[in-house]
């Protein structure tokens, strides 16, 4: 069975020596010393260790049932529950005043890490709960914030997002749900949401879910959608549980993965709901918490890599499979084990450099929205507006790849269910899809993000980027190693912006035809901007003396890695953009 183990000396690298948190302006910061941070991050670690790792496997096998209306979940959940209710994990970056503990959202990010390393099915419960909470914070009436949140902050109460129907997914505007109002201020909510995750279970006592309906004199399409909370059960005045609120599970969804997690069908049938925010602005009051959401998800798809790349490093070692080409390295067993080959070491490269550069850009964008947030810095808004996108769709195709790289280390043993390691690459594979499937987020990206605000964010980027590079350039090992290839890379993103610039008012599809490439050009120069920004913490540290120098010349060998042998993927991503779409759309559709 898989082991997991937190990356906590990485986690603490990321934080402390790249991003240099403690010395960081954002209100909050400063109580993030490396001592505190550790303790933190430690006792996580443990809890995901012995609590949640040892049900991965089990939760996956199990799954949810449904029962007579009631929704069970796997063996062993409720206590794990029960511990991370004790522990407060929930409330570790929400506001006091409503139980939580007011820590950064990147101390919280961290952490969040750790546990969907350990188990992302489980995790999902307490991750949708945090979602709702944020949307009830930014767009609740002080009434509703005090019915609602200290209850959902100690995980009494869990939250869902209701957004998707069998007919519709992205496009929201054809969605059915209606939202009567009635005499009392209420509203009415009849329909149907399909792939609701933790939508029902047994773990909490109450599930808050947050539904977009459609309320009358909204107009069609998504101008007419309204945003509503619509609790299983309804609330008393006194803040204590009342009837039963009319919705209902009508199945669980059969998935490829994350069997732990009850994705559901709700179907609700004239429920009491109650407006979030104002009337026929649904729409955009959900996509207030979307970046710290698409952040989330993002994390998922190579929190999942991370995990698969553990287990995989310890099998290539112990697995013994033939000889090294350069004469046996285990001469008195019977094999080399398998991590003396080449081709198991690229692969092990891949996956290590992939996921510690994903770990240093996600930590940045959670700086971002806590500068955003914390501090009312509109350019770090728009900029991690724009990386969203980026975050959310590179890194999940890159992590469900590096979550079957991984399996690929283990050969037949890692198709054989017995192994562990197919679960990982079933779990990432959703991440891929749900929260806006990676085609729609490359679309949002080129389609909007880009030219947003004038298109200020991106030539922000580039100047970030191109400052980055000028500050360091009088570093010989920094410049050969990773600052020219950072440039090139920078370069080849610029050339493809423009591309769309010359091309895109004309002809959109060439554009759009061109977005996916795009999104993962952008991927691929915004972790070649990690790996520089980690390699010279990593440098200043081996300079000054570091103890610890095995860590960052291991840290450095790897930044390199990256640079020369996946950085130049971004010249074979602008040449796609640059084809056009001709060759894209050649095809009349009966052809296919």
């Amino acid at each position: 069975m898989p082991s997991y183990t937190a990356p906590i000396r990485d986690m603490q690298f990321v934080l402390n020596e790249v991003l240099n948190v403690a010395a960081s302006d954002v209100p909050g910061y400063g109580d993030l010393e490396p001592e505190f941070t550790s303790a933190v991050l430690e006792e996580a670690g443990k809890i995901a260790r012995d609590v949640l790792a040892p049900l991965n496997a089990s939760g996956d096998a199990e799954g949810c049932r449904l029962e007579n209306g009631v929704v069970y979940t796997p063996k062993g959940y409720k206590d794990a529950f029960a511990a991370m209710k004790e522990g407060g994990w929930n409330g570790l970056d929400l506001p006091e005043e409503y139980g939580g503990q007011n820590m950064p959202y990147l101390l919280g990010t961290a952490v969040g890490e750790i546990f969907v390393s350990a188990n992302m099915a489980f995790n999902m419960y307490q991750g949708l709960t945090h979602g709702a909470i944020s949307a009830i914070l930014a767009h609740g009436t002080e009434a509703q914030k005090e019915t609602y949140l200290p209850k959902m902050v100690a995980l009494d109460w869990t939250g869902t997002m209701n957004l998707t129907e069998p007919h519709c997914g992205t496009d929201l505007g054809l969605l059915r749900t209606r939202a009567e109002p009635q005499p009392d201020g209420s509203y009415s909510i009849t329909g149907q949401k399909i792939f609701i995750s933790a939508g029902d279970h047994d773990l909490s006592e109450n599930v808050i879910h947050l539904v977009l309906a459609k309320a009358p004199g909204g107009g069609e399409g998504t101008k007419g959608i309204s945003l509503f909370i619509v609790p299983k059960f309804l609330v008393t005045e006194d803040g204590s549980l009342g009837a039963r609120n009319a919705v209902s599970v009508g199945k669980i969804e059969e998935k490829m993965g994350i069997h732990g997690n009850a994705t559901c069908v709700m179907n609700y049938d004239g429920a009491t709901g109650y407006l979030l925010g104002d009337l026929h602005k649904g729409m955009r009051n959900m996509f207030t918490m979307m970046n710290e959401a698409r952040l989330g998800v993002g994390l998922q798809g190579y929190a999942q890599g991370a995990a698969a790349y553990q287990n995989a490093v310890a099998y290539a070692k112990d697995r013994l499979q033939g000889r090294a080409v350069t004469g046996a390295e285990n001469p008195s067993g019977p094999a080399d084990p398998l991590i003396v080959h080449p081709d198991i070491r690229r692969n092990l490269m891949d996956q290590k450099s992939f996921v510690e550069g994903a770990r240093a850009f996600t930590f940045w964008g959670a700086s971002l929205i806590d500068r955003a947030h914390r501090s009312g810095d509109a350019a770090a808004e728009g900029l991690v507006s724009l990386l969203t996108p980026v975050i959310k769709g590179f890194l999940t195709d890159k992590g469900f790849e590096t979550a079957v790289n991984a399996q690929q280390v283990y050969g037949g043993h890692g198709y054989i269910e017995e192994w562990g390691m197919s679960q990982f690459a079933r779990d990432a594979r959703i991440t891929m899809i749900y929260e806006g499937a990676n085609g729609v987020q490359a679309l949002d990206l080129v389609g909007r993000k880009l030219a947003q605000d004038g298109g200020k964010h991106v030539i922000a980027f580039f100047e970030m980027v191109k400052g980055f590079i000028k500050e360091n350039e009088d570093d010989a090992a920094l410049k050969k190693g990773f600052l020219d290839p950072l440039k090139a890379a920078s370069k080849d993103l610029q050339a493809a912006g423009m591309f769309f610039m010359q091309n895109g008012m004309k002809n959109p599809n060439a554009a759009l035809a061109g977005s996916y490439d795009f999104m993962h050009l952008f991927g691929h120069v915004c972790l070649g901007l990690m790996w520089a920004r980690s390699a010279r913490a990593a440098t200043a540290a081996l300079v000054n003396g570091a103890d610890d120098r095995a860590f960052y010349e291991t840290k450095l060998a790897t930044g390199r890695y990256y640079m020369a042998r996946q950085l130049p993927m971004t010249a074979t991503h602008l040449a796609r953009i640059q084809s056009g779409a001709d060759l894209v759309m050649a095809l009349p559709a009966e052809a296919f």
